[in-house]
């Protein structure tokens, strides 16, 4: 059953799906809609806590229970199947869906963060692909500014077609670095591949600066209305 909201994917680890996703519903939320947040497995939890997902739930209001927005966390900063299988555990998707119930019941629509990119494996035979067809979510994918990002885009995005997954939309996120000219300019041929697929650009930010700034809620919502 298809679900309003988004499901944020990657290009691969660490290209800023948590910055994105962050802003996207601190965005959506100063427009007016409720929009609840889930990181539903979180590899490389320290003492401190799963941090990607305590962030979601600062910016979707700080209301939901931190077990509900991630219910599954795991000390080894590996795929989640690699991370439980270390401590002799598993990865239990229906316990996700159980928390994604929850909070979907309680908000009007829902955004999910994914680990990794679409194809990181999560239980036995079971992919990020996998988990967001089954709640339901239109995948937004998160890509690099950096060189190979072309690649990586074209990649993610027809493999996320072959499988049936439904594509809101791309952000592309520079991080924390800047870019060369040859990268610039390649980035210039993937902005004109894209078209209307790109939704938002995040330069690199600074210091305590939230990206909800780049994001246009109306926008954002009626994007949500129309996948």
């Amino acid at each position: 059953m298809a679900r309003r909201g988004f499901f944020v994917t990657g290009t691969d680890t660490g290209v800023g799906k948590t910055v994105v996703a962050c802003g996207i519903v601190r965005a959506l939320r100063s427009g007016g809609l409720d929009i609840g947040a889930m990181k539903p497995i979180e590899t490389g939890v320290t003492e401190a806590g799963p941090l990607d997902a305590m962030a979601l739930q600062q910016a979707a209001g700080g209301t939901d229970t931190l077990d509900d927005v991630c219910p599954l966390r795991f000390a080894l900063p590996a795929a989640p199947n690699v991370a439980a299988s270390h401590e002799g555990a598993s990865v239990d998707l229906l316990r996700i869906e159980e928390a994604f119930e929850r909070l979907a019941a309680r908000h009007d629509a829902m955004l999910v963060e994914g680990a990794g990119g679409l194809l990181v494996p999560t239980a036995e035979g079971s992919t990020m692909a996998d988990l967001a067809l089954r709640l339901g979510l239109a995948l937004l994918v998160v890509v690099r500014a950096g060189l190979g990002t072309i690649n990586h885009t074209r990649l993610t995005l027809a493999e996320a077609g072959r499988r049936g997954c439904r594509v809101a939309g791309v952000v592309i996120s520079h991080g924390s670095a800047g870019i060369s000219e040859a990268d610039a300019l390649n980035l210039g041929c993937l902005r004109d591949e894209l078209g209307e697929q790109l939704l938002a650009e995040i330069p690199p930010l600074e210091q305590g600066e939230e990206a909800s700034r780049y994001f246009d809620a109306l926008s954002l919502e009626r994007v949500i209305d129309c996948v």
